[in-house]
């Protein structure tokens, strides 16, 4: 039996354009489901880094002490006496650590703060005459050379004679606001007290 193609391709052509136009919609459907897909990362999570513009921390910075306790444990001498022009004469050994040589008569050279400290600007000096009672640190490399404790942390001046000469701290600002405990109202007004009182707490400090 013979095919009319002329009746068929019609029919071929419809078809043709049916499978094209559902090629195209799978095509469009495949795209947008690209499209809003997540795209996959590489990159592991990860603890959060440092930020790289942090300051650096102060070097040299002054330790501050609030209490004569605090300062009695931390000293490696404590003592009474008068600042010469070439050093310190002691006069009364409050507190010495073991092995401590220092007895009264012994003359002592007093060191200057470390140079670069930011609170060198604020502190005073030492000067022959004074009478004081100094709270030390000793220089590891010159065993005979010893620093006050943060500076003016460390000077108390003294007033009169014996045990109820007043004992006053050589700075306002750098000093500490009570005997064994802080008392917040003091702070920032220097703290006074008696020779005997800083001879007791020095005894108490094992």
């Amino acid at each position: 039996m013979a095919v009319d193609l002329r009746r068929t391709r019609p029919l071929w052509a419809t078809a043709a354009a049916v499978l094209a136009a559902a090629a195209l919609s799978a095509c469009g459907s495949a795209g947008a489901d690209k499209a809003a897909a997540p795209a996959p990362s590489s990159a592991a999570p990860s603890s959060a880094a440092p930020p790289t513009n942090a300051a650096p921390p102060i070097k040299g910075k002054l330790r501050g002490y609030g209490t004569v306790q605090q300062l009695s444990e931390t000293a490696d001498l404590v003592v009474r006496g008068e600042v010469e022009a070439a050093g310190f004469r002691v006069d009364e050994v409050l507190r010495a650590a073991t092995g401590s040589t220092v007895q009264a008569g012994t003359r002592i050279t007093l060191g200057s703060m470390p140079a670069g400290v930011p609170d060198m600007a604020n502190m005073s000096k030492l000067e022959a005459g004074q009478v004081v009672v100094l709270y030390l640190a000793k220089d590891q490399a010159a065993p005979t050379t010893f620093r006050t404790l943060s500076g003016d942390f460390g000077v108390f001046d003294l007033s009169g004679t014996g045990t109820e000469a007043v004992a006053a701290t050589r700075s306002q600002s750098m000093a500490v606001s009570g005997l064994l405990a802080e008392d917040p109202a003091a702070s920032g007004h220097g703290f006074r007290t008696t020779l005997g009182q800083l001879r007791t707490v020095a005894a108490q400090v094992k």
